[in-house]
């Protein structure tokens, strides 16, 4: 049952808490460049793609020959491993570059692919349904996720599967915030949020924690760019690179990222 005033307060708490992390204006204005990237390079698909409880729960819903839809595409890891047993695969996303990636990888496996250029929940409208919806490590980039939820929900004909880790994917970094610029980063939203979220919605939704092993080794890079990502992120200028280098030794944590698959079969 679905409950408004649950909902509602659900839904201001995942605002605020996303809204915390906001990097302070006096951070941002020493910045070299805009923090918030994501590089192609580091979403590109090439090679197999190793399998996870996300691609199973997936993929198991896909009927023979069926269609995929994949919101936040990036490269295509959260689609692309479901080819086959389906047989179309439709990505959304809003860099060019990311589905240009998206349709090359599937160009070279063999699958009949499109590419909706644009920002989930706007162009829905546009894009069709699909017997799967996928969603993986977008989430936490959403502050308005109820329309996103919902607008998952109604493409879907069987199942809506989201990946996304326990805790926000930049928790990683706090420690080096802490150490370059004295900075407590937060700790909210959460994973089980997201889950309360879509079960307060009326998606019968479960919540799934497993640890991800390929999680920092999924894309070959040098290490001089990954410092320099890691650099711009934490608003650093190109001449301390020799220091956050060092402080990636030190302060990051080479676990496996605890991660959670947040999924419902569709209620029509």
């Amino acid at each position: 049952m679905i409950d408004p005033s649950l909902t509602h307060e659900l839904l201001q708490e995942w605002k605020q808490d996303l809204a915390a992390w906001a990097i302070p204006d006096e951070i941002l204005a020493q910045a070299g460049e805009k923090p918030w990237i994501h590089p192609v390079a580091m979403f590109t698909v090439d090679g197999d793609i190793p399998d996870s409880h996300s691609h199973r729960v997936a993929r198991e819903a896909v009927p023979s020959a069926g269609s995929v839809l994949d919101v936040g595409s990036g490269g295509g890891r959260a689609s692309i491993a479901l080819a086959p047993p389906a047989g179309t695969l439709i990505a959304v996303d809003h860099q060019l570059g990311m589905l240009d990636a998206f349709a090359d990888a599937a160009t070279r496996r063999g699958v009949h692919h499109r590419e909706f250029l644009g920002d989930w929940p706007n162009v829905a409208d546009d894009v069709p349904e699909a017997d799967v919806v996928v969603c993986h490590h977008v989430a936490y980039n959403v502050g308005d996720i109820g329309p996103f939820l919902t607008a998952l929900d109604v493409h879907a004909r069987v199942r809506v599967v989201l990946e996304i880790p326990t805790l926000h994917p930049l928790s990683t970094m706090n420690a080096l915030w802490k150490r370059f610029w004295d900075l407590d980063r937060p700790t909210r939203p959460t994973a089980d949020q997201l889950g309360e979220i879509a079960q307060a919605m009326g998606f019968d939704a479960h919540v799934d924690v497993w640890n991800d092993e390929t999680w920092g080794k999924r894309v070959e890079m040098p290490d001089a760019e990954r410092v320099r990502f890691a650099r711009i992120r934490l608003c650093l200028t190109e001449d301390r690179d020799a220091e956050v280098a060092a402080a990636l030794i030190d302060e990051t944590d080479q676990a496996p990222r605890e991660v959670a698959t947040v999924w419902w079969d569709v209620q029509r």
